[in-house]
């Protein structure tokens, strides 16, 4: 059961929509007038207010407004009888969940209704479920006590919420993702993706397909476009584990996407821009791999 606010100047219209209403088993809130409807809003705290576009002490669209900057978790649905491209434009811009045509069928209404308390719900999940996340990933969660680990958290915390690139050396099981994922779920990009891969796990071709995407034809087997990661994590952060094992093509291409902040997929001859965290790590010290040459020194500087 949700609780609704209805507001309407034609009380015939209210009515039916009270009736439409409580047949579902939500506790509804008539008003004939907007301003008064508005001043209940705070002690109401509906999931839903429909009100009609049209109405002379105060427009569905006012009404409309006020919901967006002090009751974002509301839904809001508007009634209009004179629907038009330009109106249903008008109320998706500002922020409208939906709005229904009078005259409108019994189901129309219901239906959008719950919809938009489904809509409602997921979002409230979705903001547990990141603040979850974020609880998780808070750096005193991650194991360790040592004087040592004090100097990691500290440095963790002090370019966490940059877009710098970080490079993450340490032994295989050292908690290096978790890390990376502490970086994440504490930066700016916490509500975009974070996509991670192990470059070790495949072989240089298939690599590349994942990291950078291709085009359909650009290889057998590629029988559609694909996505890369990189285009996957866009405005998040991607890890790249196990990065020292990247084969020297593959490096060229990973520096170009740092430098340029683009990618081109395989088989492409266009370019498309990319914004995302690049986080780096290695279960080896790279040093000897720029000393024979085997890992590029411009892509260490870039990651490190």
């Amino acid at each position: 059961m949700a609780k609704i606010i209805i507001i309407d100047d034609e009380p015939a219209m209210v009515e039916v929509i009270v009736t439409l209403c409580r047949e579902k088993g939500h506790e509804v809130f008539p008003f004939n007038s907007a301003p008064k409807a508005v001043e209940q809003l705070d002690s109401i705290q509906p999931q839903v207010v429909i009100a009609d576009i049209k109405m002379e002490t105060m427009t569905g669209f006012d009404v409309l407004r006020h919901v967006r900057e002090h009751h974002r978790q509301t839904a809001v649905i508007l009634i209009t009888a004179y629907a038009s491209v330009e109106t249903a434009v008008e109320a998706m811009k500002m922020g409208a969940y939906d709005y229904v045509t009078k005259p409108f069928k019994i189901d129309e209404l219901q239906l959008t209704v719950q919809r938009a308390l489904d809509y409602q719900a997921a979002l409230r999940e979705n903001v547990y479920l990141r603040k979850e996340l974020k609880n998780r990933y808070r750096f005193e969660n991650i194991v360790g006590t040592s004087g040592k680990m004090q100097q990691v958290y500290s440095l963790i915390n002090k370019v966490a919420d940059t877009d710098s690139t970080v490079l993450i050396v340490g032994e295989s099981g050292t908690g290096k993702e978790l890390v990376a994922r502490g970086l994440h779920f504490n930066s700016n990009r916490q509500h975009h993706p974070f996509v991670a891969i192990n470059c070790s796990a495949l072989p240089e071709n298939l690599l590349e397909s994942e990291l950078f995407g291709h085009k359909k034809g650009a290889f057998t087997g590629a029988v559609a476009d694909k996505r890369g990661l990189f285009e996957e994590a866009n405005l998040g952060t991607i890890f790249l584990d196990e990065v020292n094992s990247m084969a020297p093509p593959l490096q060229t291409k990973l520096l170009r996407v740092l430098q340029e902040r683009e990618v081109r997929r395989v088989g492409d001859n266009k370019s498309a821009p990319v914004n995302e965290r690049v986080v780096g790590a290695t279960n080896e010290r790279l040093q000897p791999k720029l000393r024979v040459g085997t890992f590029r020194e411009d892509l260490y500087y870039r990651l490190a």
